[in-house]
Formats: C-alpha cells, structure tokens, sequence
C-alpha cells in the first residue's frame, strides 16, 4: 500500500499539471456517508485525528481481539478524507515491530507534523528488560508514513515513572506545539503525567511532572481554542458510573493550572473504554471517539472489538464544551450555525 502511494506522488511529480490529491484517488474507499462508525468493515479504536494541507488524517488501531481476549492491536491504520464524507484507506502505516526494542501492543497514539515532518507518539510494550508500557516515536516525511523508529530506544519507559501505580501507566500520549514552539507531551494512566520535549523530537528536556486531573484515567488530548488550553481525557466518576465518560478542563497555559471543566460525552455503547481525539477542521470542530456497537460479519463489537465514529463539536461563549451526544448520523447531517 505504502509503495503505492510513493508510485502515485511520483507520477504527480513528473506530470506537473496534476494535484497531490489525485495521489488520494486510488486509495480504497471507507466511507462514503459520513454516517457514524466511519470505518464499518475493521473494528477500529483510540482515534487520533490530525489536519495537515486541507486533508484530515486519522490514526487508529486496529482492533482483532478474538473470544476471551481483551486487547490484541497489532498495528496503526490510517484514513484520510478532504470533506469528511469519502475516507480512503491508506492501510496499516506502523506496527510494533516496527521498534525492534518493543514486544507487543499498537496502543493508543498521536502524530503531530513539526517543520515538515511528521512523529508518531505510541504506545507499545516495552521488553522483558525494562517490562511494562512505553512511548515510542516513529518520524516520516509524509502523513502517510512509511514511519521509522526515530531513535531506536523508548522515549518513555515505565523506569522512568517508578512512583507509578502500575506497570501499564505509561500509555496514551498526546503531543501539542506551543506558541513558542516548544512542543509538550502528556500521557499516562491513573495518573497524568507531562513533560516538554527537546527541539530533537526524541528527547525529553524537562523532568517528568504529575498533574492531578480530576477523575482522571487514560487517553488524553491537548488542543488549543481563543487562547485557551483544553485537555480531554477518559475519566471515571465512580459515584455516577464505573465505566470512563470523556471529561474535560481548560487552562491559561499549557502548563496548567487547570480547571475542571465537566462532562463532553457519557459512557460508550457496550465498551467500558473510550477515547477523545478533537480537532479543527475547516473552520468547525468534531470529536472522535469510539464504542463497541459494530458487528461485522457476524462478529459482535467488545472491549477489543470498538469502532471510531465522530460527531460535531460545538462551544459556548465563555469557552465551555457543549455536552454530545453520541448518534448514528455522525457528520452526514449540514451542521447547523
């Protein structure tokens, strides 16, 4: 697949006369509909959306747990679309042996593009050396990968956060540029954890600190709005459900401190786990999640088995995220003004 698409931008270098969207076209189609989950035919997780040029580029793993399993995500599969409608199928673009320091697991993850190249932040396992979750980063020169690993090692191993509560706690980051252009990652479970990186992309340049998140559990997200910062995350609040809802809380800086902001989304359907990936697109906003409602083939969605959809993204006035509620409708329907 990653061959095709090189043979497609080189013709579209040689004729001159032709788009680097043409290089789209002969990408499979997803999606025609826009109608939620956009992916019907591989059950799909832990959306990371990403705009680059005028196109919407989404990052998920491919979910293919089967009976009695609860995760196997063997590699990251990209879709991308220029209006939200048609999604072409890159097909896979990194797996975790793609690090030869990782075991296992094509967790959550974010690409960001930084002067002209494009990182992957995941997570994978980390070896039997240093067991647990780690952060990897791959780089490449195009949305669409192919992805290297950038610098043969983990960014983050679970040595690295030893007064974690658990072994799987660094998972989950996202990555976000500053005005200043530093850029910073966040990350973890249980417990939130951040850090700035250097200008190599590779390095951390600052210590690892702990942000306490109210009802904080994995999957977040930095984006900014109006000057301000936002950060959406899965959380739990045991007194009203057991299972994550997406929370929210905005900040002056990116460094905090931050207020709680509420609720963006109540639980997913027939999935304890979800997770907000949020970006603007053309002058509007949209989430992305997942839950667990797709059956494809007979085969029934489960906590292994989740399906990405999305749905618009509105605010109010004072800054505040708009409750959403998850539907079938998806971004098929004209938003209203």
């Amino acid at each position: 697949m990653l061959g095709r698409i090189a043979v497609g931008l080189a013709v579209v270098a040689l004729v001159g006369c032709s788009s680097i969207r043409d290089a789209y076209t002969d990408l499979p189609v997803a999606s025609r509909d826009g109608r939620n989950p956009i992916i019907s035919d591989k059950f799909t997780a832990d959306p990371a959306p990403m705009v680059h040029d005028g196109r919407l580029y989404l990052y998920v793993g491919h979910d293919e747990a089967g009976e009695g399993e609860m995760f196997r995500i063997t590699e990251w599969l990209l879709y991308s679309t220029e209006d939200l409608v048609t999604w072409r199928d890159h097909g896979p673009v990194l797996r975790p042996e793609d690090f030869s320091w990782a075991s296992r697991d094509a967790w959550a993850s974010e690409v960001i593009e930084k002067d002209g190249r494009f990182w992957f932040y995941t997570t994978v396992e980390h070896d039997e050396t240093d067991h647990g979750k780690a952060i990897g980063v791959a780089v490449a020169d195009s949305p669409a990968g192919p992805f290297q690993d950038a610098r043969g090692s983990a960014l983050v191993r679970n040595s690295d956060t030893p007064d974690g509560p658990h072994w799987w706690d660094d998972i989950d980051p996202t990555a976000f540029e500053d005005d200043d252009g530093t850029v910073w990652l966040y990350w973890g479970n249980t417990v939130l954890y951040a850090a700035p990186l250097a200008e190599d992309m590779i390095s951390l340049a600052g210590e690892i600190r702990q942000v306490p998140m109210q009802h904080f559990v994995e999957g977040p997200w930095l984006f900014k709005r109006e000057g301000l910062y936002y950060l959406a995350y899965a959380g739990i609040d045991e007194a009203e459900h057991e299972w994550e809802q997406i929370y929210y809380a905005t900040a002056p800086s990116v460094t905090g401190p931050w207020t709680f902001g509420g609720k963006i989304m109540g639980i997913a359907e027939n999935s304890f786990t979800i997770h907000p990936g949020i970006v603007e697109f053309k002058g509007a906003w949209y989430l992305f999640y997942h839950n667990a409602a797709l059956s494809i083939d007979g085969v029934e969605g489960a906590l292994g088995r989740r399906s990405v959809r999305a749905e618009p993204l509105f605010f109010n006035p004072d800054g505040s995220i708009r409750p959403v509620v998850a539907t079938d409708s998806g971004l098929s329907l004209p938003r209203p003004e």
